[in-house]
């Protein structure tokens, strides 16, 4: 059989490199891409229900593509952001440094 197939893209595309420069961690990149994907993940499962909790991907989708890339691109385009939280205490005033 000749022809080309296409090469799965993976985790290679967005580059590594230009995902962190979107954030200043990579451990806040990782724990923010996965909550998203998550995000995505549900939305799709509560399509069937009639629900519409959670935002869809804010990007187009090729079939079969994985919530987690569908993040990361979001992620890459700047279509999502990530804000720190000041942590709080149970009086609902920031906790002392």
């Amino acid at each position: 059989m000749s022809g080309t197939q296409p090469a799965a893209e993976g985790i290679t595309y967005p580059p590594i490199d230009d995902l962190l420069e979107k954030s200043d961690s990579k451990y806040k990149l990782v724990l923010f891409s996965a909550k998203r994907a998550r995000q995505i993940n549900a939305y799709y499962a509560q399509l069937g229900e009639g629900l519409l909790e959670y935002v869809g991907p804010l990007v187009d989708t090729h079939v079969q593509e994985k919530p987690l890339s569908i993040a990361l691109r979001e992620i890459n385009e700047g279509l999502l952001t990530v804000e720190d939280i000041e942590p709080t205490d149970e009086g609902g005033q920031p906790a002392a440094s």
